[in-house]
Order: C-alpha cells, then sequence, then structure tokens
C-alpha cells in the first residue's frame, strides 16, 4: 500500500531534523554572538529561528492561525537552543500524525506575498516550513566556518567529514 503524502513529509521531516540537529550541534557554544553582517542575525538568533518557527508553523496548519507576533525570546545559550528543538520536535511530529489526509489538504490563509493573504493548502504551509528550516540551516552552515568549527556531511561530504 502506497504511503501519503502526510507520511511522506514525516518521513522527509524527521531526517531533515536529524541532519538540522547535526549542525546545530556543531557550533561552538562559546561563540552564539557571532554576526556576520549587521543585516544579520547572530548565530544563537538564526538557531533560535529554525526552533522557534516550527511550532508556529504546525499550530498553524492545524488551526489556520499563524501567531508570528508572540516569537519566545532565545534561550540564554547556544546548548538550550539545542536542547528545546530536541524536546519540541517530537511533539510536533506527533501532532502531524494524528492529522488525517483531509486535515492535510484543507485549506487555509497563509502568507502569499508582502501583506497578502491567501488560500494554501495546510500540507503545503508544512512543506514550506520544512524548506524554510532547510534554507536556515544552510545560513548556519555558514556560520559554523566562520567560527572555526567543522562543517559536517548535510546532503554529502564536506571538506571536515569527507566520505572517502
Amino acid at each position: 500500500m502506497p504511503i501519503t503524502e502526510r507520511e511522506q513529509f514525516i518521513q522527509n521531516w524527521e531526517r531533515e531534523f536529524n541532519t538540522t540537529m547535526k549542525v546545530l550541534k556543531s557550533y561552538p557554544a562559546n561563540k552564539p554572538d557571532l554576526q556576520p553582517h549587521g543585516k544579520c542575525p547572530t548565530a544563537k538568533e538564526l538557531a533560535w529561528r529554525i526552533v522557534s518557527e516550527e511550532p508556529v508553523m504546525v499550530n498553524g496548519a492545524l488551526t489556520g492561525n499563524f501567531d508570528f507576533m508572540n516569537m519566545p525570546k532565545p534561550p540564554a545559550s547556544m546548548q538550550e537552543v539545542t536542547s528545546t528543538y530536541e524536546k519540541s520536535h517530537g511533539q510536533l511530529v506527533d501532532k502531524v500524525k494524528k492529522m488525517t489526509d483531509a486535515d492535510f489538504n484543507k485549506m487555509i490563509k497563509f502568507m502569499v506575498a508582502p501583506k497578502t493573504m491567501g488560500d494554501m493548502r495546510s500540507g503545503d504551509t508544512l512543506w514550506m516550513m520544512m524548506m524554510d528550516t532547510i534554507h536556515h540551516r544552510g545560513q548556519f552552515s555558514i556560520y559554523l566556518r566562520m567560527a572555526d568549527a567543522k562543517v559536517p556531511s548535510i546532503y554529502g561530504p564536506s571538506a571536515d567529514e569527507p566520505w572517502m
């Protein structure tokens, strides 16, 4: 029996979560304030963006209410950022596992352009969340290099984690 799109999403999301955890845990805890440019967030702020946006997106996909205005402040340390991610991610996966196919495919309102709301499938907001996490993880991998940390293999070998 073929798996549903929701099940495919969960499988991909779990794989990407594990990769993101590997990247976040590679960052040196003593350099949370690294900021490559004035328009860039600090390393801790960028890591926290990955962690704190996930519950907003999952809860929004479930309820149609995306509350980006009440985002929690980053914790004191990078270690707390990663431990929060480990704890919250599993709870969010459980919520998505409980969604029906109808829930996954229902139409909700979401931002589709600057100051513009439009109809979007709930499942598409979840796919967007995962892609946004991948995008921020890519940004964060540059911070690793700038912090003189080792960049782990993400989708293939890296200079620090060669495959051969």
